[in-house]
């Protein structure tokens, strides 16, 4: 845990008391400050007192004109399209408003600091980055929006380095932080009931780059229209003096890193030019399709500017062993494969989770987003039957009609049931239709194990949860829907 100092014997106010709110909370009572808390899960119920230096007080209470500072969780609206009540009470009264980000980088100053942010692919990314720096023997701490709030990670020195995941509510929030390395993935619609309109998102999302200096490093993937625009300078100059590095999955880059068919090339400089026949992504099965190439192209420009050996990052990137609830493989059953994308709450994480496979039984649907699934249809054809959930059945049974056959299930449970049963009776009825397998079993007639891989691989068939949308109406979280998921998977094999 981080020990905040700065704002000892003084008066601070924290709203929002989610993971990250409490570990702010935390931190700011081991530094002996006086903390008046609020969430509004309180509403309605008298004071109460944590500890004699903690309250929780509703915020009309707070003694504004004594207040050091207020903690923003990154969930409450700063800014657009209407800043939260506490917002205007804060800056009434000329009140400092920050995150916990911010806390951690002047609590820790002398560390190294990196940033990764995009609409899709941060949390990989990240973990990746954590993952090979670790493996290259750097002390390093992993958190931020990923899971790990920045106040719940170690300490650490000159010698050591955060990896922090940031969605665009946490760099609102930022007020002097400099990463040594900012990491910007892609930027697509999103949050943008949050942010006002496009412009509003970029805008945040580009404060990752604000504070850099010469000896800085700013990754920035080139695969979408709006980082396009940024690196050419036609929407933002905000990368300042720090090192440029395009990355690319889907282009050839003359200087800087890029995936084609499955090689990652480092052209970045001529000493880290990489020899395509050792740098080959595609057995890697954490890192697969083109979204994964994508993340695995920034992670190495990181920790090239990390100065990490290509050789190292290249062992690292084999031994990853991915993340829960993004492209997770849960489980082969008799054949298919159910793939756990939860994570996956907009279009475009699904539209990378549909690419890699063909033979889809497709389980969709929750708190619809806006855009739904129409900018999936060239994926259409890839999908033998989609089972729709929550509340979204509506809207993209209307956008499958005549297009693929669906299901409306309700329910998760329903759904994986049904998948299942239909993949299980079109992949058996295939096996059997399959020459030579039966040539492949032992002499004692029973199925070689490496057989029954190779014909799980060959058969294609995948029950897939990449739901194009929010979990809140059946779920708390991705998290809770994606583990539910993978228990009524294990239920299946299980069952006789």
């Amino acid at each position: 845990m981080i020990t905040i100092i700065e704002y000892k014997n003084q008066k601070i106010g924290v709203f929002g008391l989610g993971k990250a709110g409490e570990a702010t909370v935390a931190s700011l009572l081991a530094g002996n400050a006086q903390v008046f808390a609020w969430d509004d899960k309180y509403s309605g119920q008298d004071e109460k007192s944590l500890n004699p230096e903690s309250r929780i007080l509703n915020p009309a209470k707070w003694p504004w004109n004594e207040l050091k500072a207020l903690i923003l969780s990154p969930g409450i609206p700063l800014t657009h399209p209407k800043p939260h009540e506490v917002v205007t009470m804060a800056k009434r009264n000329n009140c400092p408003i920050i995150g916990d980000i911010e806390l951690l980088y002047r609590a820790c100053p002398n560390a190294r600091y990196i940033g990764i942010t995009g609409t899709n692919g941060k949390s990989t990314t990240t973990t990746l980055i954590g993952h090979i720096l670790k493996m290259a023997g750097i002390k390093t701490e992993i958190g931020g929006n990923l899971g790990t709030p920045a106040l719940s990670l170690n300490p650490l020195a000159a010698d050591g380095t955060y990896v922090l995941e940031l969605s665009s509510y946490q760099l609102d929030l930022v007020k002097t932080t400099r990463f040594n390395v900012a990491v910007l993935l892609n930027i697509t619609p999103d949050h943008l009931d949050r942010h006002g309109d496009m412009e509003g998102y970029i805008a945040t999302k580009m404060h990752i780059f604000e504070r850099q200096q010469k000896d800085d490093t700013a990754a920035i993937a080139v695969d979408d229209e709006y980082t396009k625009e940024i690196v050419l300078g036609t929407r933002y100059s905000v990368l300042g003096e720090a090192k440029y590095i395009p990355v690319s999955a889907r282009q050839k880059l003359e200087a800087g890193i890029y995936v084609e068919n499955g090689i990652l090339y480092d052209t970045s400089s001529t000493e880290y030019r990489v020899p395509s026949t050792e740098y080959d992504l595609t057995p890697i099965p954490t890192l697969t399709g083109r979204h994964n190439w994508q993340n695995a192209a920034a992670a190495w420009a990181v920790a090239r500017a990390c100065g990490v050996a290509p050789e190292v990052i290249y062992n690292a990137m084999r031994s990853f062993p991915g993340l829960r609830h993004r492209l997770q493989l849960v489980a082969t059953i008799r054949g298919v494969r159910f793939i756990n994308d939860s994570k996956a709450t907009n279009a475009d994480a699904t539209a990378n989770a549909l690419a890699p496979y063909d033979n889809i039984y497709w389980i969709a649907g929750g708190k619809p987003k806006a855009g739904g699934i129409v900018s999936l249809a060239e994926y259409f054809p890839k999908i033998v039957h989609a089972f729709l959930i929550g509340e979204a059945e509506d809207e993209f049974a209307r956008t499958l009609e005549g297009k693929v056959p669906y299901t409306r299930c309700g329910t998760l449970d329903v759904a994986v049931q049904q998948a299942a049963a239909m993949a299980f009776s079109s992949s058996s009825g295939e096996r059997q239709r399959e020459p030579g397998i039966h040539s492949k079993a032992s002499a004692n007639g029973e199925m070689d194990p490496r057989t029954i891989l190779r014909i799980a691989e060959d058969d294609g068939s995948v029950v897939l949860l990449s739901p194009a949308c929010a979990s809140f109406d059946q779920f708390k979280n991705f998290e809770e829907r994606g583990d539910r998921f993978c228990e009524l998977v294990e239920g299946l094999s299980h069952a006789p």
